[in-house]
Order: C-alpha cells, then sequence, then structure tokens
C-alpha cells in the first residue's frame, strides 16, 4: 500500500546549516530505492527543525532506502549532528490539493502589491470596492496576488 513516511530531525547546536546541505543530498537517494517523490523542509521557527518526506508505492521499498548502504553510512556518519532518537512514521495521504496553470501575480501591473491603499487585494482605485460592469461587488473576480 502507497504512503509517505515523514522523518523529523532536529539538529544539534551550530549543526543546522550543514546538516541541512547533507539531508537535502541523503533524501534524493530514496529515488533509487522506488520512492516517486522526496521533499525537505525546514521550519522558519525553529531552524534546527527539519521534516524529510518520501512517499513509497511499497512500505518493502521505503525499509531497502532505510536500510541502505547509503541511509546506513548517512546515520554513522553524521550521528553527532542530529538529536536521537529518530522516530519516523508511515502516512497516507487522506487530501491534498494544489494551484496549477498561470503562477499567482505578485504584483499589480502598476507595480503595486494592490489596488487599493492599503496594498489589498480587491481594493478598487481610490480605496473603492471594486464592481463589475453590472455593478455588482461580488460579480468582480478577485485579482490573484500573493
Amino acid at each position: 500500500m502507497a504512503g509517505t513516511v515523514v522523518v523529523p530531525w532536529y539538529a544539534t547546536g551550530f549543526r543546522a546549516d550543514g546538516f541541512e546541505e547533507v539531508l537535502n543530498e541523503i533524501a534524493a537517494v530514496a529515488l533509487r530505492y522506488g520512492a516517486s517523490s522526496y521533499a525537505v523542509y525546514r521550519s522558519k521557527d525553529d531552524r534546527y527543525r527539519f521534516q524529510q518526506f518520501a512517499h513509497f508505492d511499497k512500505h518493502l521499498d521505503w525499509e531497502r532506502f532505510w536500510d541502505s548502504p547509503e541511509m546506513t553510512d548517512f546515520r554513522v556518519r553524521y550521528s553527532s549532528w542530529y538529536q536521537i532518537p529518530v522516530l519516523y512514521g508511515w502516512w497516507d495521504r487522506t487530501a491534498s490539493g494544489s494551484i496549477e496553470g498561470e503562477p499567482a501575480v505578485t504584483s499589480a501591473p502598476d507595480g503595486h502589491s494592490g489596488d487599493g491603499p492599503n496594498g489589498s487585494a480587491g481594493d478598487g482605485p481610490n480605496g473603492h470596492a471594486g464592481k463589475a460592469p453590472n455593478g455588482h461587488p461580488s460579480d468582480t473576480p478577485t485579482p490573484r496576488y500573493v
């Protein structure tokens, strides 16, 4: 049964930047063991905290990766760079989504982050609510500003 493995890592003092580099390298090796995707995230709130994700069709492929020579070498070589124990989990995806197509607009055509005086998306010129041609504000498409 397909699933995603989540591996929480916590780097030790003053090792977070180096750990990020080596973790990014070893995470990519999962693709050689049958993973269809992988990702590594670093917390913005706690720069020592990392989450490694890998999606496998079979749990056996995950075990092959975790016990592989590359992963074993990684855990031995960098064991002082992260806290133990490392307790990973096998997760089922219950929902997902994404936005495909054109990228979001990062600024309005005039270079501002939005139409209104506060830069808020959906404000019309001079801070007045935008109106559709028939005059009803709810018919106005919401611009996609990031």
